[in-house]
């Protein structure tokens, strides 16, 4: 192992670190942030908080993970923003700034200032085996609980231009799933539980959905769970009735676009693309890719092969 790059990620509700070769993952550690039942998520001061205390922790479990000698790692990436865009800003990512900064003075090494969503990206690319995707124009999807957005994505020699070209008019296909699911009475976020639930029903949906010109409307799901719900509905067909309205409301986006855009290809990424319901109706395009599950959801993993590529343009 001779060029290590760190990657620290500090979303609104995990806290990730990840040391790779650019490729391979060496090391990794994760932790998602404390939300008391009944509630819907957390307040930017107190995930700030979260992961101020939980960085320290978890850069003693990186390094116990895997036997790595601190002078290979050669540069530290940061997410320190939601999305390349002017403005964009999130307080969270703050703690993960700031943990990346004394990081890289103490070991003196280069500190790269990365976008969340563009790890997200290249996480998806790297860790679904089309990685090539990253030389070219693609299509891409973000979705998750903070985003959903559909991406012309660009490569550039430092990273990635994201021009935005659809997505959610209110709220994000996450946001509509975690509210669902703690009408239900689970615990955020919801999305695991209700996959793993929504596989014990066996009705067939076809929902009344949203969608013009690759932009959709999401919010009239959760008034529909909740009717379901006070009509005492099974659990197990609220969450499958849940995802097929986001399968086919993704599908239809998908189908919007790829008009718009013809013949490029489409890689999903995002919280979301690890739904197993929503990944099987998107799989029935040709020419689209996926994040394995693991790194649909937040992670560093991303962050830590855009350092390495940073990091190649000025060796």
């Amino acid at each position: 192992m001779d060029r290590l790059f760190l990657g620290v990620d500090t979303s609104n509700y995990t806290t990730s670190l990840c040391i790779s070769d650019g490729h391979n993952i060496i090391s990794e550690v994760r932790r998602l942030l404390p939300v008391k039942d009944g509630e819907q998520g957390l307040r930017q001061s107190d995930a700030l908080f979260h992961h101020t205390r939980a960085l320290p922790e978890l850069c003693n479990e990186l390094f116990s993970a895997a036997d790595i000698d601190r002078k290979n790692i050669c540069a530290v990436g940061v997410s320190v923003r939601p999305r390349d865009a002017e403005g964009s800003y999130m307080p969270c990512f703050l703690a993960g700034a700031s943990f990346a900064t004394a990081f890289s003075s103490a070991l003196n090494i280069p500190m790269y200032e990365l976008s969340h969503q563009a790890g997200h990206i290249v996480a998806a690319a790297v860790s679904g085996n089309c990685e090539s995707l990253l030389r070219s124009d693609f299509l891409s999807f973000h979705v998750s609980g903070g985003t959903t957005e559909v991406l012309r994505v660009s490569s550039l020699d430092d990273g990635l231009k994201c021009d935005i070209i659809g997505g959610t008019k209110d709220l994000n296909a996450g946001q509509a799933i975690d509210r669902c699911g703690v009408a239900l009475g689970m615990h955020f976020p919801c999305g695991r539980e209700m996959d793993a639930l929504s596989t014990h029903s066996d009705k067939i949906y076809s929902p009344k959905i949203s969608v013009k010109d690759g932009y959709c409307n999401l919010s009239g799901l959760e008034n529909i769970c909740r009717k379901m719900i006070d009509d005492g509905a099974n659990k197990s067909d609220i969450c499958k009735f849940t995802f097929c309205y986001i399968g086919k409301t993704l599908a239809k986006i998908s189908a919007d676009v790829r008009l718009m855009y013809p013949g490029l290809p489409v890689l999903y990424a995002g919280g979301v693309m690890s739904n197993t319901y929503i990944r099987k109706v998107l799989s029935e395009f040709d020419n689209v890719f996926f994040a394995r599950p693991e790194y649909s959801c937040d992670n560093a993993f991303g962050i830590s092969c855009l350092a390495a590529r940073r990091y190649g343009l000025h060796k």
